[in-house]
């Protein structure tokens, strides 16, 4: 779910001082179907995410992640900022996380992937969730 289909800019990996240079968010936005059987089942365990997979996302660099669903269409559309210096080291850190993992195979079972090729969250490529273009923001 976390591996975008292109790899953000490279960054140094090394944080910066912190009183010179402030993170520069990035932006991350993808979709997948949901399979329209499970979609009360979707809602359900999204509304009590597990404590493991919450906290990883937090350690991850991971900020403002929302989901929001669309019935008509059974696309799930994900948004959220990348607030980290090192997005290849942070999503393989959540690979790491058995509970994760463990989490990712409960809600892949959920979904049909949109991506050709795609085996799961925790394969990584090609990805699960297929990313979507930016085409406007404002703040």
């Amino acid at each position: 779910m976390w591996k975008p289909h292109s790899p953000p800019p490279p960054r140094d990996t090394k944080s910066p001082d912190p009183e010179t240079k402030q993170r520069a968010a990035r932006r991350f936005a993808q979709i997948v179907k949901l399979k329209p059987e499970f979609a009360a089942r979707y809602k359900e365990v999204h509304a009590a995410v597990w404590p493991e997979v919450l906290q990883q996302i937090k350690v991850c660099n991971i900020q403002d992640y929302s989901i929001f669903y669309d019935a008509e269409t059974g696309i799930l559309f994900a948004s959220f900022k990348y607030v980290g210096y090192d997005y290849a080291g942070d999503m393989e850190r959540m690979r790491e996380n058995p509970k994760v993992r463990e989490w990712w195979a409960m809600t892949d079972a959920f979904q049909e992937s949109m991506v050709p090729g795609a085996k799961s969250s925790e394969s990584g490529e090609p990805p699960w969730w297929r990313e979507v273009e930016e085409v406007f923001y404002t703040e």
